[in-house]
């Protein structure tokens, strides 16, 4: 949806509250078929005030708010509304344990991810120094919640571009957290025989004419880490053809992708070789992926 923004003064300094604000927004972004329109006011409130959102609870309704502050707040509902994701307006994004930062250009991290991550907390022991992939890592929110995970462990990130490796660098140093990182096309950006106890991935996997790109958020995100051919299996088939050279006897493979996919994915594993495949879940019982394991055999 997207809707135009009337120009008007804001409101007399007299009635320029946070509570008022704050009702107002919600008022618009309920109007906009938005699912949580008191949350995302507060973000965009806090936002706009240089503040946390928690912020927000110390201050009384009645705090007047400067004319910049409602002008600020009308802007970015105004971008919201237009269809902008939250994440990119107010610049981060909250994944597993970690704050990341966002930028228009890479996917926005989402709370289904984090499954594979609770997937991949009961595969090793906290100490290991086991070499961990993550593929098309984006602003590295997989390979940075798996570096928290296993902070002895090795952990290389692989992107296309350098505008995403940059950000996961950026976020690296946010939160502490050692990556190497490389840059190339899937495994082409790896050296020669890298072998890896976990590979994990996140990749497009939906396809051209999918609804669900029509959904708040997705037609602004970058379509190259959206959309696959094939029917959204391109880049899985590629993934699950070329991992097995680059994964250590016994290692494990994670992806994400589409519930319906499960059958085509669970075809591609067994015909590559792969064994113990188990869907990943999310709280709420939705798959979201699959984990394969690599067989002992190292003729794999």
């Amino acid at each position: 949806m997207i809707l135009t923004e009337p120009s008007r003064p804001p409101p007399p300094a007299s009635e320029r509250s946070l509570g008022t604000l704050l009702t107002w927004g919600e008022r618009r972004l309920a109007r906009g078929g938005l699912p949580s329109p008191r949350l995302e006011s507060e973000r965009l409130v806090a936002h706009a005030l240089g503040v946390e959102r928690d912020a927000l609870w110390r201050l009384a309704p009645a705090t007047p708010l400067s004319e910049t502050v409602w002008r600020r707040t009308r802007k970015l509902l105004h971008r919201r509304l237009s269809g902008e994701p939250l994440a990119y307006l107010v610049g981060r994004k909250d994944f597993w344990t970690l704050r990341l930062a966002v930028r228009p250009g890479t996917l926005v991290p989402r709370p289904e991810t984090e499954a594979l991550v609770a997937f991949a907390e009961r595969l090793f022991d906290p100490g290991t120094r086991a070499r961990i992939l993550d593929l098309g890592t984006g602003g590295g929110a997989l390979a940075l919640a798996l570096a928290s995970l296993y902070p002895a462990a090795d952990v290389w990130a692989t992107d296309r571009t350098e505008e995403a490796l940059a950000l996961a660098a950026e976020n690296a140093r946010r939160n502490a957290r050692r990556l190497i990182l490389r840059r190339g096309d899937w495994f082409t950006a790896l050296p020669p025989g890298s072998r890896f106890a976990l590979i994990v991935a996140n990749p497009p996997y939906i396809a051209e004419d999918d609804p669900a790109l029509r959904g708040d958020g997705l037609r602004r995100e970058p379509k190259s880490a959206l959309l696959a051919g094939e029917r959204g299996l391109a880049d899985l088939r590629t993934i699950v053809r070329e991992s097995p050279r680059h994964l250590a006897p016994g290692g494990w493979l994670l992806l994400e992708h589409a519930p319906e996919q499960e059958t085509s994915l669970a075809a591609l594993l067994r015909a590559g070789g792969f064994i113990s495949a188990e869907a990943i879940r999310d709280p709420g019982g939705i798959l979201v992926g699959t984990a394969a394991r690599r067989p002992p055999n190292p003729n794999f």
